[in-house]
């Protein structure tokens, strides 16, 4: 029996009765005519060409280019070099629950192998879905226990304030950012100073794969402006030269957006060093706003309202923070501003700034100085210039 599949390619299949020829002749005629034909021939399609041809062209188009690159990373790491040449008709239950095993003896790590799997059970899904197959055998093969997750242990604000005296003026008011107002490090990263506001600041944007996207979960939503770090802004404001308000409030060390390469490059050289000179324990940028989450429910603050300033919902926040609130129960609430005001103080840390923005030609003790409060407006005061630039820290940031 000869003939052509939907891609127009010549195939042909052989039978010992002709009345099985005659049943796959009629049969592929009524798949023609149903749109399926391609379900005749899967049993030679394998995982790799499936993915190639039919699966990743029409899930690229609706996931975001960082859930491209990671499912791209999984299948090629952990998928492609066992399962790759393998026909879909031929992919079993057990076959795949041995690949996982082998995974997992090689060395690979629970949490990815994790997300490779559920990565297959999705693909195999769709070939169910596209009739190359008629059951999704991914679906039968139960997860490899995932690993302990550890508890959530936020800073305290004397270490944050130690980290911060560890680095340069950008760095220092970044750290800010992440620890006192909640920020992830892709949001921080993609504000603009037309987003701080008087008494908080607006989160709708992140810095994704080096371009400006949506944010994590694509929810905005507006973060509370405690005092302190309303004056670090100001005052890195005002070291910045008083840019306008679409300018990013933390640029790069060249002024430019903030790249995958270039985030990297400071976490492990600026960041990592601010950890070892400050005496802490191992921390990333990301867990610093864990210290926001604690800083709010010391001060009594709901399950709700710390979930809506994180910007996730309320069954995770009491998932992660759920310890820090028993720990808390029937304890004094503690405001959060006086905290930080506190730890400052038992920190000693150095103003990374100068005291204010100086007329021009003046200096000594006549110098005029601008408050807190004007640097956040749009308002430029005539006659007045920085007296260092933004771009001025201790060690390179870039």
């Amino acid at each position: 029996m000869r003939y052509r599949d939907e891609a127009q390619r010549n195939r042909s299949r052989s039978f010992d009765r002709k009345g099985d020829a005659d049943q796959f002749d009629a049969e592929i005629t009524r798949r023609r005519q149903l749109g399926v034909l391609s379900s005749i021939d899967s049993s030679r399609e394998t995982l790799d060409r499936f993915v190639i041809e039919t699966w990743a062209p029409s899930a690229a188009v609706t996931v975001s280019a960082k859930t491209r690159q990671h499912y791209s990373s999984l299948y090629d790491f952990h998928i492609a070099p066992y399962l790759g040449e393998v026909p879909l008709q031929k992919l079993r239950p057990e076959l795949i629950a041995r690949w996982q095993a082998d995974r997992l003896v090689d060395g690979a790590g629970r949490v990815s192998l994790g997300q490779a799997l559920t990565l297959l059970r999705n693909i195999l899904q769709r070939a169910v879905e596209a009739e190359r197959i008629a059951t999704n055998p991914a679906s039968l093969v139960r997860k490899a226990k995932a690993p302990r997750r550890s508890e959530i242990r936020p800073l305290a604000p004397i270490t944050v304030e130690l980290l911060r005296r560890a680095c340069g003026p950008r760095d220092a008011t970044l750290l800010s950012a992440l620890a006192y107002a909640g920020l992830r490090p892709s949001e921080a990263l993609a504000l603009r100073w037309e987003d701080i506001r008087d008494r908080t600041i607006l989160v709708q944007r992140a810095i994704v794969l080096g371009g400006e996207d949506d944010t994590k979960n694509s929810q905005h939503r507006t973060v509370r402006l405690l005092a302190p770090l309303k004056a670090d802004l100001a005052e890195w404001r005002m070291a910045c030269g008083r840019p306008d308000g679409a300018s990013p409030v933390f640029p790069t060390g060249r002024g430019d957006a903030w790249t995958v390469a270039a985030y990297q490059s400071w976490r492990r050289r600026s960041f990592l060093q601010a950890v070892r000179d400050s005496g802490s324990a191992h921390t990333t940028p990301y867990t610093l706003r864990h210290s926001f989450a604690s800083l709010l429910l010391h001060e009594g603050r709901s399950v709700i309202y710390v979930a809506r300033q994180l910007g996730h919902d309320a069954r995770l926040t009491l998932t992660r923070y759920g310890h820090v609130i028993d720990e808390l129960e029937d304890q004094p609430r503690v405001d959060a501003e006086e905290a930080i005001r506190q730890a400052r103080s038992r920190a000693d840390v150095p103003s990374q700034f100068p005291t204010g923005l100086r007329l021009v030609g003046e200096s000594g003790e006549g110098a005029s100085e601008v408050p807190a409060k004007e640097v956040l407006s749009e308002v430029e005061p005539d006659g007045f210039e920085p007296t260092t630039s933004c771009l001025q820290s201790r060690r390179s940031t870039s």
